[in-house]
């Protein structure tokens, strides 16, 4: 199990450029990745993504990228041509005026006598974004597994704690029964006397009450969402949006048995069974 939250980070220096990744991971239903790249790095960014998605599954993460060059990689290119036509020109007035031959300050605001060129090719920073990479990431998986751990030895204990309060629960079903038995035997015995609990109307209408306000479906129900949930602990993949919609499914159910339910007992227990899923889901909310 791994935690939605983590932090990964990188420095790669060589003689040429220092490059220097950060990740952020925080929490979010689906996989959201937001860039900060510096722009000679740009065309890194589906390749970046796909390498993150390796690792993480749900989530925001913010990505800075950054780099800082050593050494220039421009280059300064010479118009040979123009320079000619330039250096004849200053040449023949310098002869013709008398003067001293053209100097350096003479060409350097020549427009387009000297260009400079960039190099535009980012693959040669591909080692240095392998490298912040790698070790960025691994840090990263490593820190959501490490706060995983916590989480998922937590999910344990309050699933655990949720199996015994609907064991109580189950072990109530029958006294349940029996308190609306024992109220329509009451009223019946006011109205009828006791020869009214052998009426087949007294009898349809406890057959018909003990069906409304049975709990057992509820239960059974409950208790193979608590087998699902125990086994989807035990997966390594990420489980966190089926976790989320079975706490959905049990929430609905413990809904159920508390409308049906007249007894203190069975109610202090559902309202245990809620608090448990509660803090179950506020943990999942954490998790891939």
């Amino acid at each position: 199990m791994k935690s939605m939250t983590g932090y990964g980070h990188s420095i790669y220096r060589n003689e040429n450029y220092t490059i220097e990744l950060e990740i952020k991971s925080y929490n979010n239903r689906y996989l959201d990745i937001s860039h900060s790249i510096n722009p000679f790095l740009s065309s890194f960014e589906n390749y970046i993504d796909e390498k993150i998605k390796l690792v993480a599954k749900r989530g925001h993460l913010d990505v800075s990228l950054r780099l800082k060059v050593l050494r220039s990689d421009s280059n300064l290119t010479l118009d040979e041509e123009l320079f000619k036509k330039y250096l004849s020109i200053y040449e023949k007035i310098a002869k013709e005026a008398n003067l001293p031959g053209p100097s350096l300050s003479d060409f350097a605001s020549i427009d387009g006598l000297i260009s400079s060129e960039k190099n535009t090719d980012q693959s040669i920073y591909k080692e240095g974004v392998d490298a912040v990479l790698d070790e960025a990431l691994a840090m990263l998986a490593s820190s959501k597994e490490r706060d995983g751990k916590g989480t998922h030895t937590d999910l344990l204990k309050l699933g655990e704690s949720f199996k015994e309060a609907l064991s109580g629960v189950e072990a109530r079903e029958k006294e349940l029964e029996d308190h609306f038995k024992s109220i329509l035997s009451q009223k019946y015995e006011e109205l009828l006397g006791v020869s009214g609990k052998d009426d087949p109307r007294f009898l349809s209408e406890v057959a018909a009450l003990l069906v409304k306000y049975s709990i057992n479906e509820e239960v059974s129900r409950l208790s193979v969402h608590m087998k699902e949930y125990f086994r989807l602990l035990s997966l390594e993949e990420p489980v966190g949006k089926q976790l989320d919609f079975l706490c959905q499914e049990m929430n609905r159910e413990c809904n159920t048995i508390a409308s049906k339910s007249q007894l203190v007992d069975i109610n202090l227990l559902v309202v245990r069974m809620k608090d448990n899923l509660e803090n179950i889901r506020e943990q999942i909310r954490n998790i891939e």
